[in-house]
Order: C-alpha cells, then structure tokens, then sequence
C-alpha cells in the first residue's frame, strides 16, 4: 500500500530516499517558484516570446519537423499554434511526493510527440482527446488547481507545447499563481525547450521508457528516444539537481525520474504501472508485450537498480486512485470561455 502524508506530518516522518535524513529538505516557507524569479525579472516574457516564435519552424522536439505551428501547419505531434487541454484535475495516483493529501494538479494535454503502441491514455495522446485552448484560460485553468488546494501544477505530456505553457504562465503569475511547477515528461524533449524552461521549472519528472535502440523503433516509433532523453535529463538535473521536498516530505525543486518497466524487458526498464493498452493488446505484432508485469520482474528490476548503486528510489507498487473534481473538461469550455473573457 501507498502511504500519504498528511497535514501533520514533519520531515522527520518521510521515507528516508525523500528527505535523506534533513539533507534534501527545504522550508516551505523559504521556498519561491523558479517561474516567478524569472517573471520578476522579465526572463519569462522573452522566452514565451521567443518560443512562440520559434513555432513559425518548429523544433519544439527531436522530431524537428520545422513545420510552422504558427499558423496551424500540422507535423508529427498533430499540434498547432494552441495547446489541446483533455483535462485538469487533482490527481491522486502521483508518487506520494507530488499528491500528498490534496492531490497534484494536472493538466493533460492532448496529443503526442511519440507513438507508444502500449500508450494507457492513447485516447488522449493518438486520438487527440480534448479542446484547444488559448494562453488566458490555460493560466486560468492552473490558478483554479491552485484555489482547490492542489500541492503543485503538474504539465503532463508538456514535450510538443511548451511554447504555449510559457506564453500562459506569464499570465497566471500575473494573476498570483504561486505553486511548484512539474514538468511531467516522456523525456522525448529537445534540448532548446529544456533551455527554455531553465529557471522556470521547479520539478522535472521525466518518463525514461526504453535504453535499446531497436526496442525504441518498435514500441515508440522514435529510435532515437533513448539518445534524447540522456541528453535532456542530464541537462535537467543541472539545471535543479537532486529532489528537494518541504517538512511534510511534499516535492518543491529537483528531478523525479520514472523508469518504466515493461514485461521481458528488465534491461530497459523499471516502473511499474505497466499494463497493455492501445496497439500492445490488439494487434498480434506486439503479442510479447500484451502481458501485465510479473511481481517477480519488478522485484528483478529493482535489484538491477541496486546492483547499479542507485539507493534513493521509490520501490512501492503504486496504485492508481480516484482523482478529485475536475476543474477542466473539454464540456466545461463554453462556459469557462466564457468567465474568462469577463475577466
């Protein structure tokens, strides 16, 4: 079972791989976004200006389809000039670090830079689940996860817009948006948005799926994936280090790595909320993978990873649980359109 910390807990309380006994822990009260730095000092509007730009050719990925976005040219991730929002809403199935006991506020975006055949939300990242919003109700959406008590905005599949996450957080601060960002990703970034968002985010959660070339053609139709993403998690961690969490053991700056692990796969891998979905179950190609994970092939894993000297990871099976009300779904927009364009 999971543990959630509650409002009482004290540093003293959280696992040992969060705070290292008192080593990686910062007061809450000291703590102030990264975003917000940036903002005060005019960092943030140059590079939401800068990255806009950039969408006349973009290169906001590894695909580097310098397709103009600008104007609604559609490449691989099947965006255009506006971020597609499927929904927000307090999620309880995060590592404990983000949920605590409020939840962690996501915002899932539509659509996808990669192909995973075994994709869980692939409704929402093939099939573009969802509705196109624009950078004020975008700031709107994450200052309404904010009034709900979430601990953090959480960005999930942010890689093909963060042009568009910039532009909106100029405004959300603007407007008193204060909480840890998360920048929760597959890892398949470029290193130009990871520059871009250098001294923006506060906690980069990057997905690290696949090590094998070969494994990385089939399974997420980018071979180059494992190449990209050593490069942008090694520049992530430069740019905020370890993971620092506050008394309550809640994340507040650093890097979050999750390392999936997939069935017959341990040289690759080690998360394990894995099951088939999408392509992996229903076409007989990927039949190898059309499996849940076994206990043993997690507990394999995590030797793996200690044999490699790893020592501060998370190795509780996570359960996925209930989120909370949401604050955004795709029928909700007419009228928070609306409200917004009062304002």
């Amino acid at each position: 079972m999971m543990r959630i910390f509650d409002g009482n807990s004290h540093s003293s309380t959280a696992p040992f791989e969060l705070n290292g006994g008192g080593r990686f822990v910062l007061s809450r009260k000291d703590f102030v976004p990264a975003y917000v730095r940036a903002f005060e000092e005019g960092i943030l509007q140059q590079r939401a200006a800068e990255a806009i730009e950039a969408l006349r050719s973009c290169r906001v990925c590894p695909r580097d389809c310098e397709i103009d976005r600008f104007n609604n040219k559609i490449g691989v991730c099947k965006s255009g000039r506006l971020a597609r929002v499927a929904s927000a809403f307090p999620h309880f199935g995060e590592e404990d670090c983000l949920r605590g006991w409020n939840g962690s506020g996501t915002i899932f975006f539509g659509w996808c830079n990669l192909r995973c055949v075994f994709c869980q939300n692939f409704e929402t990242s093939q099939f573009g689940e969802g509705a196109e919003v624009g950078a004020s109700e975008l700031a709107q959406i994450m200052l309404d996860l904010q009034d709900t008590g979430c601990h953090n905005v959480n960005f999930v599949t942010p890689e093909h817009v963060v042009p568009q996450i910039l532009e909106a957080l100029v405004i959300a601060v603007e407007r008193g948006l204060h909480l840890p960002l998360v920048y929760n990703t597959s890892a398949y970034d470029s290193i130009e948005s990871i520059q871009w968002m250098d001294g923006v985010v506060d906690i980069y959660m990057p997905d690290f799926k696949l090590w094998d070339a070969e494994h990385c053609r089939k399974y997420l139709v980018a071979s180059n994936y494992a190449e990209a993403a050593r490069q942008v998690i090694a520049a992530m961690h430069a740019q905020v280090g370890e993971l620092i969490v506050d008394q309550n053991g809640l994340a507040l700056r650093g890097v979050l790595v999750r390392h999936l692990v997939m069935p017959g796969l341990l040289g690759d891998n080690m998360m394990d909320q894995y099951y088939p979905a999408h392509k992996a179950e229903t076409e007989p190609r990927f039949a190898e993978i059309n499996r849940s994970i076994s206990a043993d092939e997690f507990c394999g894993a995590i030797d793996l990873a200690r044999d490699a000297g790893l020592w501060r990871f998370d190795s509780r099976w996570r359960h996925v649980l209930p989120h909370g009300v949401p604050v955004w779904l795709p029928r909700m927009q007419n009228h928070r359109s609306r409200l917004v364009a009062k304002n």
